[in-house]
């Protein structure tokens, strides 16, 4: 039975025969549901090869110990080329980025019936597509190799950097923003003395927040023939070298670390 307050002191009441019925076919549609996502996992499983996994796991895991320090040497160049990736291409994606944001933007944006919702398309169209789909599509535009990912990080990057920044646009003082309009200033000057100051902390934080996460994204893009330390995983994994694919994770995993740490240090400087 549900509580209800009544001048401010809890009771007990009843449920209607309406509401009851209501719970109780909520309940139903929802262990109907279960019933039926589980029978469509399940048809096509082989649960043969289900029962058999913590076998196999253990199998490739005796495999994959211990990792081939050796192969080290091989891998500084193409750490280097993932961290190129994420840095070009997140510094390509936030000078495409900023302009969309201001014109997505209700209070900066000079059209609000059409260059606006463009503005939101694109914003839209790059949050919609992840950055592994843009890579493999560049890749069978312009080839293979590290162009490919840069671009594809810098695609990927315009909706993220795009949408934050609108939105900061959106709240920021717009009493500044007149008080400097009255001076006579221009459109231009408005911009520059009424608006940017106030969005360059978020600005500044959304930049270095969207590197950390490209350091994340551009390791993998070599699984697609995009470059960096992705593509040495691939070679290893086609080969079967699993000590070589232990010690690129290790790899990946101190990369990923670091540059969690380079962008909280940042983000705390500035903010």
């Amino acid at each position: 039975m549900p509580v209800t307050k009544q001048n401010g002191k809890p009771e007990w009441a009843l449920r209607t025969t309406p509401q009851q019925l209501a719970i109780w076919a909520s309940w139903l549609a929802g262990v109907a549901l279960f019933v039926y996502c589980w029978e469509l996992m399940t048809q096509t499983t082989i649960w043969a090869f289900f029962w058999d996994a913590p076998n196999q796991a253990g199998d490739l895991f005796g495999r994959m110990v211990p990792p081939r320090w050796s192969y080290m040497e091989q891998l500084w160049w193409p750490v280097w080329d993932t961290l190129n990736i994420a840095t070009l291409g997140t510094l390509a994606g936030i000078v495409m980025a900023v302009p969309v944001a201001f014109l997505a933007a209700r209070n900066t944006s000079p059209s609000a019936t059409f260059l606006r919702p463009l503005a939101l398309l694109i914003i839209v169209s790059s949050r919609s597509i992840n950055s592994l789909i843009w890579a493999l599509l560049l890749v069978s535009i312009i080839g293979p190799g590290i162009l490919a990912g840069i671009i594809a990080i810098a695609l990927r990057s315009i909706g993220f950097v795009g949408k934050l920044l609108y939105e900061a646009i959106e709240e920021i003082d717009e009493s500044q923003v007149e008080a400097i309009r009255a001076t006579g200033a221009s459109s231009a000057q408005v911009l520059v003395y009424g608006v940017v100051p106030q969005i360059m902390p978020a600005f500044a934080g959304i930049s270095v927040f969207r590197w950390d996460i490209n350091i994340r994204e551009s390791t993998v893009l070599g699984l697609v023939g995009a470059g960096g330390i992705g593509l040495q995983l691939q070679s290893s994994l086609s080969v079967l070298a699993w000590p070589q694919v232990t010690l690129i994770f290790i790899v990946i995993l101190g990369t990923v670390v670091l540059s969690e740490y380079v962008s909280a240090r940042v983000r705390h400087a500035i903010i």
